[in-house]
């Protein structure tokens, strides 16, 4: 919803109703987008947080292939003589 500033004044009220339901408002001056009204989110609680890494990790488990350490990464890069290939 596109609204002007000066509309949104006598609004306001409805506007913050609308928004933090999941509409999407914009201010306009001129005919041009100036300011979004959205929802503040909540911060997660560190219980929360431990939650989502524990179900990434079980969704990752598995899947990952452990490749070359770091001391043997770019052993393609060079022959046998140990020159460039």
């Amino acid at each position: 919803m596109y609204i002007s500033v000066t509309d949104a004044k006598a609004q306001l009220t409805d506007l913050v109703r609308k928004a933090e339901a999941g509409d999407e408002i914009i201010l306009t001056r001129h005919g041009a987008a100036i300011v979004r009204l959205a929802p503040v989110k909540a911060k997660l609680t560190p219980e929360e947080r431990g939650r989502i890494l524990a179900e990434f990790r079980r969704s990752v488990e598995g899947k990952v292939t452990p490749g070359p350490d770091a001391a043997h990464s770019a052993d393609f890069l060079y022959g046998d003589d140990g020159l460039p290939a």
